[in-house]
């Protein structure tokens, strides 16, 4: 039994243990686990079925990962769409409408940490300059119009020229996928020809994006983007990267299934739809408070409000926003971001994501029209990278759901 069960003495605290948490569910994960509901996890624990422990620094229940999975198998509640709840992760944790990459909020990472090392940390080892696998940046001309057209030519050229692209020791993947990032800030076209302030990945990033001055203060909102949107726990990108990691696809292969999944509307695309909507309350002659009005007359929630994850806050919208607050400028902008907030608050529509927010931070410093989505894609390699690291850990092919056949039966 672990030390703090509560089985024996289901109305009493558990002793709390010094623990990181690490291999340790919520009650509402162990629900998700188990597909029922909190209460039942309860009744689990109190029948003396499921041991709960208390962990020094950590609010509530928590339960041991292995055990959890042993209930499941006994009883056979798992659900059979379950596959991805047994992703084990290290990486990223969504709780209580805050972020955190391995143990660490986000949101202060945001501000005080290069994307770069963030990437680093999320990936658990550094990528170096070691050039034992030949990495040359292939002649990539920028001809398509879409930066993420762009980063997927670079990506593909970069795994056609790489002899050595099928290594997945963990080194080797953090100092290709270094590369390929390196390259495709190199290939991107150049839309300001200012000074460059500093060599990090965001000061590097600006000038192919926003015509602007790359102040101080505005790359450093950049990096902040590029880190609230490194990783975000199983969105449908890192399902598809991960599922391509399972089958042991080189990292340029991971990072192709990624951003497969990441191109449509409902994922990176979601960030142009929101830049576009934010354009026209910006455009609406009679003021942002009318556009917003009229969009929600007829019931629909406007681009970059609520979340499927965050139940009453994104906190990477409310650190992009509160960091475009400070550096100040372009009231208008921020003017507009605020009659979208009071008007899904006030309808119950829900809250400004974080789509929204990088529409503000573009249309801010008037960035090229698909910004959002190229600062998203960037942004998002480092985590299906980080994912890949862990996926390459586990036995191979595990990805192999049943489907349910509802079509034509065979003849007997």
């Amino acid at each position: 039994m672990l030390i703090g069960s509560t089985s024996r003495h289901p109305h009493r605290w558990p002793r709390a243990l010094r623990h990181d948490g690490r291999d340790f569910l919520t009650t509402a994960q162990v629900a998700r686990v188990l597909g029922v509901k909190p209460e039942s996890v309860y009744a689990y624990v109190s029948r003396g079925q499921l041991n709960s422990v208390r962990i020094a620094g950590i609010r509530g229940s928590l339960f041991a990962v292995g055990e959890v999975e042993a209930f499941g198998r006994r009883t056979e509640r798992r659900p059979p769409a379950g596959i991805v709840e047994r992703i084990h992760t290290e990486l990223t944790l969504i709780e209580g409408d805050r972020l955190y990459y391995r143990g660490r909020d986000a949101t202060e990472l945001a501000f005080s940490t290069d994307f770069e090392d963030v990437a680093e940390m999320l990936w658990g080892t550094i990528a170096g300059s070691d050039h034992r696998w030949g990495m040359p940046v292939p002649p990539v001309s920028p001809t398509p119009a879409r930066g993420v057209d762009i980063i997927r030519l670079v990506v593909d050229h970069m795994g056609a020229a790489d002899r050595h692209r099928g290594m997945i020791a963990s080194d080797a993947v953090a100092y290709k996928a270094m590369c390929t990032l390196n390259a495709i800030l190199k290939v991107l076209p150049v839309v300001s020809e200012f000074p460059r302030r500093g060599s990090s990945m965001a000061a590097r990033l600006w000038p192919r994006l926003s015509p602007m001055a790359p102040t101080t203060q505005r790359v450093t909102l950049l990096n902040a983007a590029m880190v609230l949107l490194a990783d975000h726990d199983l969105a449908a990108g890192t399902v598809a990267a991960r599922v391509a990691a399972s089958a042991r696809g080189s990292i340029y292969a991971v990072i192709s299934a990624g951003l497969g999944a990441f191109d449509g509307p409902l994922h990176g695309g979601a960030t142009t739809v929101a830049y576009d909507f934010l354009s026209s309350v910006l455009a609406d002659p009679a003021g942002p408070d009318h556009a917003v009005s009229e969009y929600l007359r007829d019931g629909h929630r406007p681009p970059g409000c609520g979340h499927i994850v965050y139940r009453h806050r994104d906190p990477r919208a409310e650190a992009l926003i509160d960091g475009l607050v400070r550096d100040g400028g372009r009231r208008d902008v921020l003017a507009a971001v605020e009659a979208v907030r009071t008007g899904v608050s006030g309808s119950g529509a829900g809250f400004v994501n974080s789509d929204l927010a990088l529409a503000a931070f573009a249309l801010r410093y008037r960035m090229i029209p698909d910004a959002c989505a190229t600062i998203f894609a960037v942004a998002r390699i480092a985590g299906w990278v980080a994912h890949a690291i862990e996926e390459y850990r586990e036995p191979r092919l595990r990805y192999r759901p049943e489907g349910v056949y509802t079509g034509v039966r065979p003849a007997r």
